[in-house]
């Protein structure tokens, strides 16, 4: 084999630098579509390391950090793509790269299939578990509300707000599409939630709100820092995105989801004219209750009333029982000492003249002193002695100077009638000084042999 050494030489960097330029001048801007294989960011730098293929080839690519930043779709392994960049070499390695400057999915099916992808992935973690979904407060004091500040859907939403129920309503603006939406949804979300509990800036609900549009234009409502933010929110939050055909992943990871933004206004209030009608139709009900309830307790307190005997008729009948008993005291305390009589008579019969006498004696002495002891007892036998029984006018006898009423009447009871007396007329003396106890001597029983 012959070798022609009259060609020129090259070195490894000529060659290197003529490859470059061949490849730069004869692609300039390319267009490329491929499905991402492979997708790693040096966490130094910020730049990305792309791996593009189809069914019979493969591609590197770089995406640097600050193009990264301004990309409206992240590139995610298995999302197909049309990349927009210029065509080099990379002399060090001696292969030839794509320099991403645009990237984006390739089509609606791609799209779709990235959503799909990445719901399957959320949904996996139990970000979208029905378990950690918060219930929306009946009527919050303050509604926070994330949205574009311009344009039809604030307007309609405060509209609506203030023609339900009026409520303070805090607004935090931000884009709702294209490059950095997702990031500034997310820490409108995340600043709400940072505001101090307690605190009257502090949102009782949030609302997450855009119009209707195409799936790229609701597409930050789909990204995963917005998805996170969401299900992390301890304030309860409403998703409002689109129309009510639009699902995004925000609705999952939401505590609930509205068809539409004035939709959500209608969720997060109520009516404040049917909430009046409601309250006026419990009260009446309350009202109609309480009266039939108190009319079955009178009812009833009636029905045991004619059960019961009359008062008068229990005190009478108790008087008249303690009239007999007296009447049968009378009586039973005689004829007890009759028949006792008649025992010592009869032992008697058997007992000396002498000493018969002698007991005969002392019982009759007993019973002069038991007949003189039942005399004392006679409420008459002490009238007649000088002494009164006084009463006052509801008849309870007044035993004590301290008990004597200051003003009514008093009945006086004399043995031979009773008189009637004002207590305000009666006017207190001086207590005569107490006498010296004497040891009384010990009584007889009724019934001693």
């Amino acid at each position: 084999m012959s070798f022609v050494h009259n060609q020129p030489e090259y070195s490894v960097s000529e060659i290197a630098g003529h490859v470059k330029r061949m490849v730069e001048d004869t692609f300039g801007y390319v267009r490329v579509r491929g499905e991402l294989s492979k997708v790693g960011v040096n966490s130094a730098s910020g730049h990305a390391y792309i791996t593009m293929k189809d069914d019979k080839a493969v591609l590197d690519a770089v995406c640097w950090k600050g193009t990264m930043a301004k990309l409206a779709h992240k590139p995610e392994a298995g999302m197909e793509v049309i990349a927009t960049g210029r065509l080099t070499t990379y002399p060090g390695a001696s292969k030839y790269q794509l320099i991403i400057e645009a990237l984006e999915p390739a089509g609606v099916g791609a799209l779709m299939a990235m959503l799909e992808k990445r719901k399957k992935e959320l949904a996996a973690e139990g970000l979208f578990d029905p378990a950690r979904k918060k219930p929306i407060p009946f009527l919050p004091e303050t509604i926070g509300i994330i949205t574009s500040p311009t344009g039809a859907v604030i307007r309609d939403m405060l509209h609506r707000i203030s023609e339900r129920f009026p409520r303070h309503v805090l607004l935090w603006p931000v884009p709702v599409q294209g490059q950095g939406a997702a990031e500034k949804i997310a820490a409108a979300i995340e600043g709400f939630n940072a505001i101090s509990v307690g605190d009257a800036q502090r949102p009782d609900v949030i609302i997450v709100a855009r119009g209707g549009g195409s799936i790229e234009d609701l597409w930050a409502f789909n990204e995963e820092i917005v998805v996170r933010a969401a299900a992390n929110s301890t304030i309860p939050l409403i998703s409002a995105v689109g129309h009510e055909t639009d699902t995004t992943l925000i609705d999952y990871a939401s505590d609930k989801r509205a068809p539409t933004p004035t939709g959500a206004a209608e969720f997060a209030v109520p009516v404040r004219e049917e909430l009046l009608t409601r309250m006026e139709q419990l009260h009446a009900a309350k009202t109609g209750a309480m009266r039939k309830f108190i009319a079955f307790l009178a009812e009833r307190v009636e029905g045991l009333s004619r059960g019961l005997p009359r008062p008068q008729q229990l005190v009478a009948g108790m008087e008249q029982q303690l009239d007999g008993l007296s009447e049968r005291l009378a009586v039973a305390l005689p004829r007890s000492l009759q028949l006792r009589h008649e025992k010592l008579e009869r032992l008697a019969a058997g007992l000396s003249p002498r000493l018969l006498n002698e007991m005969l004696l002392r019982q009759q002495q007993r019973v002069q002193h038991l007949g003189a002891m039942l005399e004392s007892l006679n409420v008459l036998g002490v009238l007649k002695r000088g002494f009164a029984l006084v009463k006052d006018a509801s008849g309870k006898v007044v035993q004590s100077a301290a008990m004597m009423p200051s003003e009514g009447t008093l009945s006086v009871q004399f043995h031979d009638g009773e008189r009637v007396v004002m207590a305000g007329n009666v006017a207190p003396v001086s207590s005569p000084k107490p006498r010296s106890k004497k040891t009384a001597a010990p009584q007889p029983s009724l019934f001693d042999d």
